[in-house]
């Protein structure tokens, strides 16, 4: 076992997880589940809630092991690969991050290097690691925020410090939980247009965003993963998933979809109906 894997540069698939099954006392969590990202590729994971998304989620961040088929993470197996050190390839956003310590945005930023929640003490940074931590503070669209300290910020602006603090690795993966959750109108919209904005400046980069909102994903979003129950209704270009029926099907409920500027909405049968004839 590599305390230090060499991590695949593009040869590889990003992900590849084959007939995942996920067991919990007894319980089956995940079944058959099989999904493939390349690099370049921008995945959401849909389901309704208990339908296993941050289950596969955690697997493909090499944070649990699936309890029968492979899952390879930047050209390594898990299992075969220290997991700690394969971690800090992959760029994984939780909202529910613990930070304790009154830390400035720059300086939460730069925990990303280390991998850790607090900063690392007898840590210093190098002038060019400060320098990229101040570019993506302001690609995400915080410069002005760059020395508040992190309990004053909004749920929207800690959403958006937690991706510039993934993205200082410099990974290839980048992982995002729910990132919209408990956010109001406005920190939603501008966070998808942030992670929009990245789509588009890290063409090398690719991502999964869990979400059980359509109206969540951002217009680059290229493929789509429809879970439920634990097993995979449908998976593949957003084009061809991404459809009133399947989605139905996923949400056991009739809704439409519909799609503006690159963005989806969702209305029930009978919503949709009034909206044409209104």
């Amino acid at each position: 076992m590599s305390a230090e894997p060499t991590v695949d540069t593009g040869t590889l698939p990003v992900l590849c997880a084959r007939e995942v099954d996920v067991v919990r006392d007894g319980r089956p969590i995940l079944s058959e589940v099989s999904l493939t990202v390349r690099t370049g590729e921008h995945w959401a994971l849909l389901g309704a809630n208990g339908a296993g998304k941050s289950t596969l989620l955690g697997l493909l961040g090499a944070l649990t092991h699936p309890t029968r088929g492979t899952v390879d993470v930047l050209g390594h197996r898990l299992g075969r690969v220290d997991m700690r050190s394969l971690r800090a390839y992959v760029g994984h956003v939780d909202p529910r991050h613990g930070l304790r310590s009154p830390l400035k945005v720059r300086d939460v930023v730069l925990t990303g290097l280390t991998n850790s929640i607090e900063k690392v003490p007898r840590r210093r940074p190098t002038p060019d690691q400060l320098a990229t931590a101040d570019h993506l503070v302001g690609l995400l669209g915080l410069g002005h925020r760059r020395d508040a300290l992190w309990p004053t910020l909004s749920q929207g602006e800690r959403g958006r410090v937690l991706i510039a603090r993934a993205l200082m690795p410099k990974p290839r993966l980048l992982l995002l939980d729910e990132p919209a959750t408990g956010l109001d109108v406005a920190g939603r919209e501008q966070l998808i247009e942030r992670i929009d904005t990245l789509q588009q400046t890290h063409p090398e980069l690719a991502s999964v965003l869990v979400t059980h909102h359509l109206e969540e994903l951002p217009p680059g979003t290229t493929h789509a993963m429809l879970l439920r129950d634990g097993r995979c209704l449908a998976a593949g270009p957003v084009e061809e998933i991404l459809t009133g029926d399947l989605v139905s099907r996923c949400f056991d409920h009739p809704v439409r979809l519909f799609r503006d500027e690159g963005r989806w909405s969702v209305r029930t049968g009978r919503t949709a109906a009034a909206l044409r004839t209104g």
